[in-house]
């Protein structure tokens, strides 16, 4: 356990600076053990979500549900049709149900495609874990949230992508306004959601937050690193809390009639630069990615879909002439254009554009969403059926800065 005399001081500090700032003057970075001790051994915090339950890897037969909590506890979901709860769901590994932990993330396995479900989470707080004793505590229940899983086969996408919202929590649901009433399946967060990695109060507070309150305790994220989240001590820890299709930073993933490939474009100076200080390695990581590409295009799901959509940080083109962006353009590009990839999503410039196809450079349009100040900041709306792939760029101000359209 902590030293008195550390948690005394943290106590204070939460009564004069609130949880999550205490959090992040007390707490180094991704040392997970300590931080579970410093939470545990605060009592008269009480027992709370840190952040509610928000949807992710969403699957016609599955959807995983991650929550976080400030006390270590064991964690289950209550779930079913038409808000039922007749289920229960818990993570474990070789016979031993996840416990004594804060982060939660629990799989919904066997769903129905096309289907909708109510769900509430559980975290009852471990007092005391001892070989042959476990004392509990408290148990806190988030409130009664639906989603509906992906159909298979779907005729229709939609989603909505933001990108380059750079610590300015209050965007996201500015930029979704945008959006009005229109339905849409998830939302794509395509990297620098951050400007650099402190902790995981800046990504509670600054991230899960906002969007939960927004929208995803019911509809889906996904996420891929921009150049931003690659830098700051906490940098490789941001994984813990979130999951994509496949487990990994880069992936693919069929909705509807698109095919999506997500790539993980990483820094944008070589990794020689000092300010890396030779622990890094995105030459090795790109050249990874560019191996795979080729396969998920060439795969039988990529060619039989009516569109192929890639959505990556930082463009191969209209960009800066930095190293990772002319690394992006001389590994992916020529793969785009040689399988006949239908649409590119980026941002990384903070300047929004729409770049029709030129034939022979970039054989399908590009679309570079905006960066993070008042004027530039923009939401990125695609919609597909079988008659058409169309993708909207719309201004923070309401007004559309234009659309492409592709016929399928």
């Amino acid at each position: 356990m902590s030293h008195p005399t550390a948690r005394r001081n943290f106590i204070s500090a939460i009564g004069k600076i609130g949880l999550a700032n205490a959090l992040a003057q007390f707490v180094p970075s991704g040392e997970n053990e300590t931080l579970n001790e410093v939470f545990s051994a605060d009592p008269e915090a009480g027992h709370v979500f840190l952040a509610n339950p928000y949807l992710q890897a969403p699957q016609p037969d599955s959807m995983t549900i991650m929550w976080i909590t400030n006390e270590l506890c064991h964690s289950w979901v209550e779930y079913g049709e038409a808000g039922q709860l007749n289920q229960k769901a818990q993570e474990g590994c070789n016979g031993l149900v996840n416990a004594w932990n804060r982060v939660n993330k629990i799989v919904l396995k066997g769903l129905k495609p096309g289907t909708k479900y109510g769900y509430k989470v559980h975290s009852k707080q471990i007092k005391e874990f001892q070989p042959y004793k476990v004392t509990y505590g408290e148990t806190i229940t988030s409130e009664l949230k639906y989603f509906t899983t992906p159909a298979i086969n779907a005729d229709t996408a939609s989603w909505l992508v933001l990108n380059d919202i750079h610590d300015r929590p209050g965007s996201f649901q500015e930029l979704l306004q945008l959006n009005g009433t229109a339905p849409y399946d998830y939302v794509f967060l395509n990297g620098d959601m951050f400007d650099y990695q402190t902790d995981e109060a800046q990504f509670i507070k600054h991230l899960l937050a906002p969007c939960t309150t927004a929208f995803a305790a019911e509809k889906p994220f996904l996420f891929v690193r921009g150049n931003h989240e690659t830098r700051g001590r906490f940098a490789r820890n941001i994984a813990d809390y979130y999951t994509n299709p496949g487990h990994t930073q880069y992936f693919s993933y069929k909705q509807g009639p698109v095919f999506n490939i997500v790539l993980d474009t990483g820094e944008d100076k070589p990794d020689t630069h000092p300010v890396y200080a030779g622990i890094v390695d995105f030459d090795a990581y790109r050249r990874e990615q560019a191996l795979w590409l080729e396969k998920q295009l060439r795969s039988n799901a990529a060619r039989k879909a009516k569109y192929r959509v890639v959505m990556m940080h930082i463009p191969p083109l209209y960009s800066d002439e930095e190293h990772g962006t002319l690394q992006c353009r001389e590994l992916f590009l020529p793969l785009f254009n040689q399988y006949k990839v239908n649409l590119l999503i980026c941002g990384h410039t903070h300047k929004f554009g729409m770049h029709p196809a030129v034939k022979g450079q970039h054989n399908f349009p590009i679309i570079i969403g905006g960066g993070p100040k008042t004027g530039n900041r923009t939401l990125i709306r695609v919609d597909a059926d079988q008659r058409q792939l169309k993708a909207q760029l719309w201004k923070d101000d309401g007004s559309k800065i234009g659309e492409f359209v592709v016929n399928g």
